[in-house]
């Protein structure tokens, strides 16, 4: 393959990706989707409840968080893994990745990846009763609508790049909570979801075997469906 750039990265060492539970780990879900859908060979390691994940190593050189992560693979393999080319396009990429990571607490809190478990009952109960779940979802997905029209999809900038890799988690959470958004943005979640790299996330995470309590606000175990009573669902 094409190594990585760089005076002090060698081409010979593989990546190595230590990521959480597939099931939960909404942050590790980007460079994962990056490095599959680019064709990149890299070793997995899943060690749930670490600190600093997803991390990415090459040899002696590590990058941990999700932004930091992607851009790293970016000026690696700039032309596999990379924003798009256009200097405008990177720029408004790199600022709607933030928005994505950073700035969306109530999505992330109330409506937290679930992969294994699909409950459209509580995001119908969260979007009613919460508005900055609406607030958010609505700003995310005027966003992706603009983007999608501005660049004649099918992806955020046309072609696939990572701003699409970061909104792969979002996309499974719009989806498994059935939140509203206009039907241009969910032809995207639908696109994203059978994409062949998330659908290999989606495959291994429905393969664990793993419950996290502390993870599950609406489930009191793997075979039960949410509890209204719970948690965010009862808070107004």
């Amino acid at each position: 393959m094409a190594g990585p750039v760089g005076d002090s990265i060698g081409a010979d060492t593989m990546l190595k990706l230590t990521i959480g539970n597939k099931n939960y780990a909404s942050a590790c879900m980007p460079p994962w989707v990056l490095l599959r859908h680019a064709g990149i060979p890299f070793q997995e390691v899943v060690l749930p409840g670490a600190p600093r994940l997803p991390l990415l190593a090459h040899g002696d050189i590590a990058a941990w968080d999700t932004m930091a992560v992607i851009e790293s693979l970016a000026e690696w393999f700039p032309e596999r893994a990379g924003w798009p080319g256009h200097a405008r396009r990177r720029a408004r990429a790199r600022s709607v990745c933030a928005e994505m990571h950073a700035d969306l607490p109530a999505l992330a809190r109330l409506c937290p990846m679930n992969v294994q478990a699909p409950m459209p009952q509580a995001g119908c109960v969260l979007w009613r009763r919460h508005a900055d779940l609406r607030q958010q979802v609505r700003r995310l997905a005027a966003m992706w609508s603009e983007l999608l029209c501005a660049h004649a999809g099918p992806w955020l900038f046309g072609a696939f790049s990572a701003a699409d890799a970061f909104a792969a988690p979002l996309c499974v959470q719009i989806r498994n909570y059935a939140l509203p958004v206009p039907g241009p943005v969910m032809d995207y979640v639908g696109r994203m979801w059978a994409l062949p790299a998330v659908q290999a996330w989606v495959k291994a995470a429905l393969a664990e075997k793993v419950f996290v309590r502390a993870l599950e606000p609406y489930r009191l175990d793997a075979q039960s469906g949410p509890v209204f009573a719970r948690s965010a669902l009862s808070m107004e």
